[in-house]
């Protein structure tokens, strides 16, 4: 049993990683010197303050790496970017990821009851849906012992893991975390993929085509081993590393900082192989009401959100006995922080992650991309409805967006505002605000002239108050006044 000694810090930049795939080049990838510096002091603090054995942290920018630090040691060595750690519920993102990619192929609806797909379920009325953001109302562990800390051979079968009770709350009524909810959403998986056990199915369709051989269900060398450190004396002890069987979905995958990198660059900008970007958007909408005084942060689809400093970060945090990792995303920025520790508690990794990105985006923040004009063919049609429409007396702007969409947006500055998606019989679709799922149609004149705007009985009209536009309730014959 070899114990963790000090070691000398570590620190890199992008040398050596090379573009994420599909990244494009960034001449501005490579960090000031005093980005770098802020970077590694703020993960020195966090591993001395925390008194982790060892704690290995690393910045993506634009779908590439651009920074990587460790300190403390694995097997008397600082940690490189390919020993591996286990990472906890950062386990749950990769199953929710599975269930995501069974809905865009049609196998299931996230609004299906579970039962529907999954026999013996405790909660068959619960929707996928509500298992995927911990609102199904399940017990939030196992019966029996702590699952973290057993084998899973105490658990062999489905009904193993829930008491004579095993739901605590109403179903979708409020997020109650549950670990073994995501035991079912794995078993689902498996069932929809015909018996393949739900690690081979992540490995055969998202770890292979990400390039992620080193995440696994088992630890593979170099892993760091897991410690616990004494509360009151720097001492360490061993803590195990069970294989939780069916509870493996819940928190079992060992991975790399090299690895968790890549899955931060996907999370951010998707890839066409495993899960498109506006199906990775609709993991980070929230997905349940936050708890009271807890207003900061939420639940997606098997994602954690906080908001910090008044940026919205996505992703997970994880811990396993003698482990500790946090991954955020900023998709605004197009930055995500990853840190990885191995101890059961002591250095706030949450945090450090989220300062990670925080540091970068203070520091550096993210140039815009530049602007070109739209692809053509351009529609003379579809053009002249943009400028200025009318909401009663309330002036918006209509644009044009890439692909036939549209954007609604108040003059005024306060107003409902929604990015619209072109359909094939003419029409728009709401993706955001309070005009979300809502229809937006052009009406046109007996001689097909534009008449006005539909917005699901909202009428908007070239002018403020048209006397010849069918605005509900009419409009007063006299028309304005002074």
């Amino acid at each position: 049993m070899t114990i963790p000694q000090p070691t000398e810090s570590h620190e890199s930049g992008p040398a050596g990683h090379g573009p994420q795939a599909g990244a494009a080049p960034d001449e501005f990838a490579e960090l000031l010197p005093q980005t770098r510096r802020a970077l590694l002091h703020r993960l020195a603090v966090g591993q001395a303050e925390g008194r982790a054995p060892s704690l290995t942290g690393a910045v993506v920018r634009g779908g590439r790496v651009v920074w990587t630090g460790a300190r403390g040691s694995v097997e008397g060595e600082a940690p490189h970017e390919d020993v591996q750690y286990r990472i906890g519920s950062l386990t749950k993102t990769f199953v929710a990821v599975l269930v995501l990619r069974l809905r865009d192929e049609g196998l299931l609806r996230l609004e299906d009851p579970v039962g529907r797909h999954l026999d013996g379920s405790p909660v068959p009325d619960a929707t996928i849906a509500q298992l995927l953001a911990h609102s199904s109302g399940l017990a939030a562990e196992t019966r029996g012992p702590w699952w973290e800390r057993t084998s899973g051979e105490l658990r062999p079968e489905q009904a193993d893991l829930f008491d004579e009770r095993p739901q605590r709350l109403p179903a979708g009524r409020r997020h109650h975390y549950s670990n073994p909810g995501y035991a079912l959403l794995g078993a689902l998986v498996e069932r929809l993929r015909g018996g393949t056990p739900w690690d081979e199915v992540l490995r055969n369709e998202v770890l292979k085509p990400l390039g992620m051989g080193r995440t696994t269900l088992r630890p593979e060398r170099p892993h760091a081993s897991g410690w616990a450190v004494h509360p009151w004396a720097d001492a360490v002890l061993p803590e195990p590393a069970e294989d939780t069987g069916l509870m493996g979905p819940a928190g079992q995958l060992w991975s790399t900082l090299q690895d968790l990198c890549r899955w931060a660059a996907f999370l951010l900008r998707g890839d066409g192989r495993v899960l498109s970007a506006s199906s990775l958007a609709e993991m980070r909408t929230p997905a349940v009401p936050p708890e009271p005084n807890t207003w900061d942060a939420g639940y997606g689809l098997g994602v954690q959100l906080v908001r910090r400093e008044g940026r919205l970060l996505a992703g997970h945090v994880g811990s396993m006995p003698g482990f500790l990792a946090a991954l955020w995303t900023d998709a605004e920025e197009d930055i995500a922080g990853v840190v990885l520790a191995n101890c059961t508690s002591g250095p706030a990794v949450a945090a450090l992650a989220a300062d990670l990105t925080g540091i970068v985006s203070e520091h550096e923040p993210r140039i815009p991309e530049p602007w070109y004009p739209l692809p053509g063919p351009l529609d003379p049609e579809l053009l002249a409805l943009t400028g200025p429409w009318y909401w009663g007396a309330n002036p918006h702007i209509l644009r044009l967006r890439a692909e036939r969409g549209l954007e609604l947006t108040p003059l005024s500055g306060t107003g409902r505002s929604s990015r619209f998606r072109a359909e094939k019989d003419g029409s728009w679709t709401g993706l955001d605000g309070y005009y979300a799922g809502e229809t937006l149609r052009v009406v046109r004149d007996e001689n097909g002239s534009v008449s006005h705007l539909d917005l699901h009985t909202f009428v908007f009209t070239r002018g403020p108050y048209e006397p010849s536009a069918p605005v509900p309730g009419g409009v007063d014959p006299e028309g304005w006044r002074v």
